[in-house]
């Protein structure tokens, strides 16, 4: 089958020269494998491929219902296949009770901070990287009460904004915050306009995670992280309304959803065992 062919690396001739794994929907992250030495697209865009075949798939929040891959392998054969992407349903959540300064920020000095914070998350999303961190999968980051979910259409104070591109998990201000994969820490901010305390870990292949509102931060930037490392405390800092944690992922310029590699969140008891 194909996951005897995906651990040997190793195609038979008349089956598909690749393999995916993960859910083709909408945030969705396929982890692909491919013969050493191809070259692949999705949608027209060249991707990272390892050296031993592994390469990333993602499909954004409004992704739409078909995705090309496109795959030249190492003796010149084309191999390309629609990828169907499953619509989601994304649900609608009002918050009230914010700072209207940070929900309608106009102050010269804010503004210019958000653009600064915006310029260094940029800068930590760019490292191409060829590492395979994410081949090990991916833990919860804390366990909790999820208060928020991926995708959802945002209204802050009665006022439609961007949908929310991350998991909120509920957690005391402290809760040790543990690494979800292997990576490399290529951002650390104690206090971000609307993030507060900020975390960026690259897994390789630009595919990133972001954690928001921290109360303290363990890590720097440049350190390399194992799973299951602490790498800061929950806090409620940024623009919330209750301490939380906001892990977000990005593939390249995609936003996926982080609850689609995970498994389902355990009950808090079994967590503090």
């Amino acid at each position: 089958g194909l996951l005897a062919l995906w651990c040997a690396g190793t195609f038979a001739e008349d089956s598909p020269p690749y393999a995916l794994r993960g859910e083709q929907v909408q945030g969705g992250l396929l982890v692909g494998k491919t013969l050493a030495g191809s070259e692949v697209w999705q949608d027209g865009q060249r991707i990272r491929v390892s050296k031993a075949g592994d390469f990333l798939l993602g499909f954004a929040r409004d992704a739409p219902a078909t995705s090309e891959l496109r795959i030249t392998l190492p003796d010149g054969r084309k191999v390309s296949e629609t990828l169907t992407v499953k619509r989601r349903e994304y649900r609608i959540q009002r918050i009230d009770g914010l700072p209207s300064a940070k929900v309608t920020p106009r102050k010269p000095a804010d503004l210019e901070r958000i653009r600064k914070d915006a310029a260094a998350i940029g800068k930590a999303r760019r490292l191409d990287d060829d590492r395979q961190d994410f081949l090990d999968g991916f833990k919860w980051p804390v366990i909790g009460p999820i208060t928020g979910v991926y995708g959802s259409q945002r209204i802050l104070n009665g006022k439609p904004r961007r949908p929310h591109f991350g998991v909120d998990v509920a957690a005391p201000v402290g809760t040790p915050v543990k690494a979800p994969a292997a990576g490399v820490v290529t951002l650390a901010e104690p206090d971000m306009f609307f993030s507060g305390g900020t975390l960026i870990i690259d897994h390789g292949h630009k595919l990133t995670s972001s954690f928001l509102h921290l109360h303290r931060l363990h890590v720097q930037p440049g350190e390399t992280v194992e799973q299951g490392d602490l790498i800061a405390e929950v806090g409620a800092t940024g623009r919330v309304t209750g301490a939380h944690l906001d892990w977000r992922m990005n593939l390249r310029d995609r936003r996926i959803d982080p609850q689609l590699l995970v498994p389902p969140m355990p009950p808090e008891e079994t967590a503090k065992r």
